[in-house]
């Protein structure tokens, strides 16, 4: 009997189902910025309280991401996985019933605190059931996830919102979700072992941490606070960049509804998938030996994309804009692909969930003030001057990356594979 291919390994079906599980997760969340224009006419909203919508779910996000990390840790991530895909669901259904502002700012506070349980738990799994050799191209599984999910999200509430009405892409979106739900068991590892024949290898739990021991081990781990650093610096640009760029597509270019929410995400998403795809690649080939060199990796790719972004400075026609997104987010996906992989190079395997959860909660609470700040410059700087600002945030990250590769990573390598 031949051996079987790869995508029908159970370890590759658990990555695979995440996938599916982020894409939803994202799509979710991204469906609000392609609705922005029909909301802001429904319930006469100014810009300010457009981006108070996006800052509220991301603030909450970052607020419960730390506690989801350590719940992670301690508890069955697959519970978690399915428990936190039930409660997102249920909550963007019931955004596409909002009566009024206050409610809709309230479900997006909800749908911050259902979603932040999901990554911690997911990437952990992934961690788990794939080592070194294979763990960059099947955490590219959940970049792509998540990035095609933004496409999701944007495109069909814009389409659905231009023929039908906003409210109907949260139903269907949330629905989704319920449904995938209902067939996520055989998918994901068991949450005892042994397993049943046929199914998910439950992967060794790891040992309970405290939340103590949690953050006094993250503490002594440079290289750590330096991808805290690069998630604060890249979560501000980038959530403000997915928040604002339908509605600039719309205003500058003079958009429908379900043209700049397809717009607005696939140039940024597709790109960066294509770009994860391949860098995760990148990354097993030339760190299979040198771990450390995924950071390097990932500190150039940032500091060779940024300057894209400064095509925004001209006010140019719709195709340099496509162009210069395009690739900005391709470099950038080559560099992501080896975000996660060298966060489980540095820390421990029982302390993973928390190290993620604590870099969820930096990158999306400063990803929340970069969405509201860029809503009181809106008038005085445009969103074109923004965008361009963005390109300095980059290279401040790229060049913080390899700060890192320079001085830290080598030892923070060395000293959790020791710990292990």
């Amino acid at each position: 009997m031949s051996p079987p291919t790869w995508w029908q390994e159970p370890r590759w079906r658990v990555a695979g189902f995440l996938a599916c599980a982020a894409a939803l997760n994202y799509a979710d969340r991204a469906a609000l910025a392609s609705v922005l224009p029909a909301l802001r006419g429904d319930f006469q909203l100014t810009d300010v309280q457009l981006g108070l919508l996006g800052s509220v779910f991301l603030w909450a996000y970052a607020l419960g991401s730390p506690l989801a990390g350590a719940i992670a840790d301690r508890l069955s991530r697959t519970n978690l996985v399915i428990g936190s895909l039930i409660a997102w669901s249920s909550v963007t259904a019931l955004m596409g019933a909002a009566g009024g502002f206050a409610t809709l700012l309230g479900l997006r506070l909800g749908l911050g605190l259902a979603e932040c349980l999901f990554l911690p738990a997911a990437i952990a799994l992934i961690a788990d059931c794939h080592g070194p050799g294979t763990r960059a191209r099947a955490m590219s599984f959940i970049s792509i996830g998540v990035n095609g999910g933004m496409v999701l999200g944007g495109s069909l509430a814009g389409l659905l919102a231009e023929h039908f009405g906003w409210r109907w892409g949260f139903g269907v979106l949330g629905s989704a979700g319920l449904v995938l739900a209902l067939v996520a068991r055989p998918f994901l590892p068991r949450a005892i072992a042994p397993a049943e024949a046929g199914a998910p290898p439950a992967p060794a739990p790891p040992a309970r941490a405290t939340w103590t021991e949690a953050l006094a081990c993250l503490a002594r781990v440079p290289s750590y606070w330096v991808l805290v650093a690069e998630s604060t610096l890249s979560g501000f640009g980038m959530w403000t960049f997915f928040g604002w760029l339908p509605l600039y597509f719309k205003e500058t270019y003079n958009m429908t509804l379900a043209a700049a929410g397809f717009a607005g995400t696939f140039m940024l998403q597709i790109s960066v998938v294509l770009g994860v795809m391949t860098g995760g690649w990148l990354s097993d080939r030339v760190a299979h030996d040198a771990p450390h060199r995924r950071m390097l990796l990932y500190g150039s790719f940032y500091l060779a994309g940024a300057p894209f972004l400064l095509l925004f400075l001209g006010q140019p026609a719709f195709p340099v804009v496509a162009a210069g997104i395009a690739a900005f987010s391709f470099l950038r996906g080559l560099g992501q692909a080896n975000d996660n992989p060298t966060q489980c190079e540095i820390v421990p395997p029982r302390f993973r969930s928390t190290g993620i959860g604590l870099m969820n909660a930096v990158a999306t609470g400063a990803g929340g003030c970069g969405v509201l700040f860029a809503g009181f410059l809106k008038r005085e700087v445009g969103l074109d001057g923004i965008f361009a600002g963005i390109a300095g945030i980059f290279l401040l990250a790229g060049a913080v990356l390899l700060v890192g590769y320079r001085y830290f990573i080598r030892t923070d390598i060395e000293r959790a594979r020791l710990a292990r």
